[in-house]
C-alpha cells in the first residue's frame, strides 16, 4: 500500500480574509494528519479521534466565516450554511465507520473530505469575496463621509 500525497493550501484558495484563509489551512494540516494516521500504525480509535477534531474544527471554522457573512448581511448565507452541515454530518457518519475498523479509513474517504472543501471554496466561499469586498468599499466610503 502506498503513501498519498499531502495537501497543499494554494493561494487560488484565498477569500481575501486572513482570517479565513488560515482556518482553511490548519483543516489542511488536520486532512494531512489524518494521512499520517492512516500510514502509522495508529488503532481505529486513534483515527476516529482525528475525524472527530476534523468535525469540531470545520464546525469552529464554519461558524466564524457564517458570523463574518451574516455581520455583512450576505444573501445567500441560509445556503452556505446548509452546505456546511452537509461536511459535518458526513465527517460524523466517517468517525462512525472508522471507529469499527481502521481499514475503513481510505485514501480515497480522506481525498473526499479534502475535495468537498476544496470545492466548497470554489464554488460557494469564492461567491461572496466580490460581496465582502464590495461592502468593505462602502463601510469605508461611509467613514470618510
Amino acid at each position: 500500500m502506498g503513501e498519498m500525497e499531502k495537501f497543499e493550501w494554494t493561494e487560488d484558495l484565498s477569500v481575501d480574509l486572513r482570517e479565513i484563509d488560515d482556518l482553511q489551512k490548519k483543516m489542511f494540516a488536520l486532512f494531512n494528519a489524518l494521512i499520517d494516521l492512516k500510514e502509522s500504525d495508529a488503532e481505529a480509535k486513534e483515527c476516529a479521534n482525528m475525524i472527530s477534531e476534523i468535525n469540531e474544527y470545520a464546525k469552529y471554522y464554519f461558524s466564524r466565516e457564517e458570523e463574518i457573512l451574516r455581520e455583512n448581511k450576505y444573501p445567500e448565507l441560509e445556503l452556505h450554511s446548509g452546505e456546511h452541515k452537509h461536511f459535518t454530518k458526513h465527517t460524523i457518519s466517517m468517525r462512525r465507520i472508522v471507529s469499527e475498523d481502521k481499514e475503513n479509513l481510505t485514501y480515497e474517504s480522506i481525498r473526499e473530505l479534502h475535495d468537498w472543501l476544496v470545492d466548497h471554496i470554489k464554488e460557494h466561499d469564492l461567491l461572496y469575496v466580490p460581496f465582502l469586498r464590495i461592502n468593505r468599499f462602502i463601510q469605508e466610503a461611509d467613514r470618510q463621509n
